[in-house]
């Protein structure tokens, strides 16, 4: 779920934070350096502490997400050594929690909007249609995350009233926020013209 918010990470343009992501990504797999990966793990928690706390209880609350890094470490630990393993926490550890910071700093419309615009020479040369790619893109990127904290928000107020969490007392809240969210993207799409007037942006 987006933080609103006017910290410095909020104010930069969404596709500098993309560049940002593919830089560090290509850092993190182009070495097997312990102390390099270290310090570049440090150098993000260090990012979410100090400008965006809410990015990183994100990213501790997605535990599907760090289960599967810690089946991923445990086979490579078996597979192939216990560095091996700790390359590929500091490696799955580091790049998840920047995309969470990321995701956390971001609107959904500047999200579909920068990804339309990068998708855009792929419209030119007619391999597919950039608006399309936008909006698929966007919305697998902010719908899991904020699907995933609505239900711990619901599970959250069950638990604080004493309430057994039952499936129906469960999907009728989950269902209005989607809801609601999916209207707030509506919107935005309808801001910009992206489904509308093909033809506008070009």
């Amino acid at each position: 779920m987006s933080e609103k918010g006017d910290g410095p990470i909020h104010r930069l343009p969404t596709k500098a934070k993309l560049l940002a992501l593919v830089i560090l990504s290509v850092a993190l797999f182009a070495t097997t350096a312990l102390p390099v990966l270290a310090t570049l793990a440090a150098l993000v928690l260090g990012l979410a502490l100090g400008l965006c706390r809410s990015a990183l209880v994100q990213w501790l609350r997605a535990w599907t997400l760090l289960f599967t890094i810690a089946i991923v470490a445990a086979w490579t630990f078996f597979a192939t050594g216990p560095e091996a393993a700790l390359v590929s926490l500091l490696r799955l550890g580091t790049l998840s929690l920047f995309a969470a910071l990321i995701t956390a700093t971001t609107t959904v419309g500047k999200f579909i909007e920068t990804i339309a615009d990068l998708a855009r020479p792929l419209e030119r040369i007619g391999l597919a249609n950039a608006r399309d790619i936008g909006l698929a893109i966007g919305l697998v990127i902010r719908f899991i995350p904020e699907v995933q904290a609505r239900y711990r928000a619901v599970s959250d107020a069950h638990r604080a009233r004493g309430l057994k969490r039952r499936f129906a007392t469960l999907i009728v809240p989950m269902a209005i926020g989607t809801i609601l969210s999916a209207d707030e993207i509506a919107n935005a799409i309808d801001a910009r013209n992206i489904r509308s007037h093909p033809s506008a942006r070009d």
